[in-house]
């Protein structure tokens, strides 16, 4: 039986026992981003079915070759079935993700996407499109009558506000960053201004001035829309633009090159002209390094009783259940 020496001293030692064995954070951030991503965001379908049972196969082998490639390439446009015109058996579909993501999460996203839509649409409806947080497929039978790029699918205004004044002006110096962001050729664009986290990108295939007009259009229906709300999120037919306001400053932002969760998504920002976006970050590192410096301070004092009462009783040996 252990002597009330090490009683005690094993009552010491289990608070950093179990900070030592506790999941970390950083695992439970990772899952929950993960799941954010496949969160869907709004759906479209058709009102037609296909009748023809080879059209059907063509979409099941539609679906199969987009998540295939997701493992390789972050946007992929191909068609299923023959390219003639005339048929109706012939099925073109895309999935792209957002501009930030790895391969990896990447295909994470677009696995979701058939099941997605075959759940809020109807299995075989002829055109479908689901947009989720970190990721978008639609398809159509060949000669479907498509929107214009800049036609507006859907968009969606924050019931909070902000106060005070000055917010509409700041709001339209962070959205004017997205434009010219976009521009560079990749056709996606992530920052921040002064609190205001947005984000921008055009479909793959869309070339560098039409993907320029096409997020031009998107900001101006943000700006009009939803100004003065906390965020805002603008969907075009082939483009999409979205603005987050962060009071305390957008998460992530103050530390160069690292990542921050926006809205549940790990990206990556870098604050233009920022208000102390870092500073709640860096509050939390400060923290943590003092638990930390606390936490060992507590195994070395712990250590130390364990060598005394080692010395005074060389006889006794106890085992705490093999923790080292």
């Amino acid at each position: 039986m252990a002597s009330p020496e090490n009683h005690h001293l094993f009552h010491l030692l289990l608070p950093f026992l179990l900070i030592h064995y506790l999941p970390s954070s950083t695992t439970t951030t990772t899952a929950a981003a993960a799941s954010d991503l496949t969160t869907l965001i709004y759906k479209g379908c058709a009102n037609q079915n296909f009748q023809d049972p080879i059209a059907i196969q063509n979409l099941k082998s539609l679906y199969t070759t987009l998540v295939s490639q997701s493992t390789t390439a972050t946007y992929y446009k191909t068609t299923a079935g023959t390219t003639d015109q005339s048929t109706t058996t012939s099925i073109t579909g895309l999935y792209q993700c957002r501009g930030d993501l790895s391969t990896t999460d990447c295909n994470t996203c677009v696995q979701n996407l058939p099941d997605t839509i075959q759940r809020v649409c109807h299995k075989d409806t002829i055109a479908a499109r689901a947009q989720l947080v970190g990721c978008y497929m639609r398809y159509e039978v060949v000669g479907f009558q498509q929107a214009p790029p800049t036609e507006l699918l859907y968009k969606k205004c924050s019931s909070g506000r902000v106060d005070g004044s000055g917010f509409d002006e700041r709001l339209e110096a962070a959205l004017s960053l997205v434009p010219k962001g976009v521009s560079n050729g990749k056709g996606y664009y992530a920052g921040a201004y002064q609190g205001v986290y947005v984000l921008g990108q055009c479909e793959g295939d869309l070339g560098g001035g039409e993907c320029v007009n096409c997020v031009k259009s998107a900001v101006e229906i943000g700006m009009s829309e939803c100004r003065s709300s906390v965020s805002g999120h603008v969907f075009l037919q082939q483009c999409y633009v979205s603005y987050t306001y962060y009071p305390d400053g957008v998460p992530g932002a103050g530390d160069t090159g690292g990542s921050g969760g926006v809205g549940g998504v790990e990206t990556g920002v870098t604050e233009i002209q920022g208000d102390g976006g870092g500073g709640r970050n860096n509050t939390q590192k400060v923290v943590a390094i003092v638990f930390g410096g606390l936490a060992a301070l507590g195994l070395v004092v712990a250590f130390l009783l364990v060598l005394k009462s080692a010395f005074k009783k060389k006889k006794e040996h106890y085992s705490y259940g093999g923790y080292s």
